[in-house]
């Protein structure tokens, strides 16, 4: 059975990723074809990057690496959920994928976003960081708007569209992270 983690991109107090996140899975669960997991960057304290090394030499020495490696390690595919900050990602996610390599390495990745124009930025930068990280990235990602699918900008109340496109990144995402397996073994 294919694993694929749920990852949250933000660690900021009053986040509505978790909310998204959540949203994710409860939609995800009714698959037989793949079991998923919300993994929350915020339980693993990562400090800045601190490893002497690059991780591309996977030569990790920090207990809190080695036990982020070891998490991420056991999927073959992440739905990544990133908050739109200053036309970017969110820097708390960039820190948790910089602190690996080859964890990620020919796995697949998908995007739901939000923000005021849905996240599309920080989904668009975060695609060159994935190719960098030998991620397949699919095509369709989620974009939602603060204005329209948060009340208040804050309570999360998805438009029923928003459904049928997660339901189409996660075909996709399966389908890749599926194919990749072959690649990795």
């Amino acid at each position: 059975m294919l694993k694929i983690a749920i990852l949250t991109g933000s660690t900021r107090p009053g986040r509505n990723n978790e909310a998204v996140a959540k949203w994710v899975l409860a939609q995800a669960k009714s698959r037989s074809d793949a079991e998923f997991e919300i993994v929350d960057i915020k339980d693993y304290n990562l400090p800045l990057l601190d490893e002497p090394m690059p991780p591309s030499l996977h030569q990790y020495t920090k207990d809190h690496t080695k036990k982020w490696a070891q998490k991420i390690s056991q999927f073959d595919g992440f739905v990544i959920v990133t908050p739109e900050y200053n036309h970017g990602t969110s820097a708390a996610l960039k820190n948790a994928l910089d602190f690996l390599y080859a964890e990620w390495n020919n796995k697949a990745v998908g995007f739901v976003s939000y923000g005021s124009v849905g996240g599309t930025r920080a989904v668009e930068s975060l695609r060159l960081v994935a190719g960098e990280l030998q991620m397949a990235d699919v095509r369709t990602a989620v974009h939602l708007s603060l204005f329209t699918d948060f009340e208040n900008f804050s309570v999360f109340k998805p438009a029923p569209v928003q459904v049928d496109t997660l339901k189409t990144m996660l075909d996709q995402l399966v389908r890749w992270a599926g194919a990749l397996k072959s690649v990795r073994a």
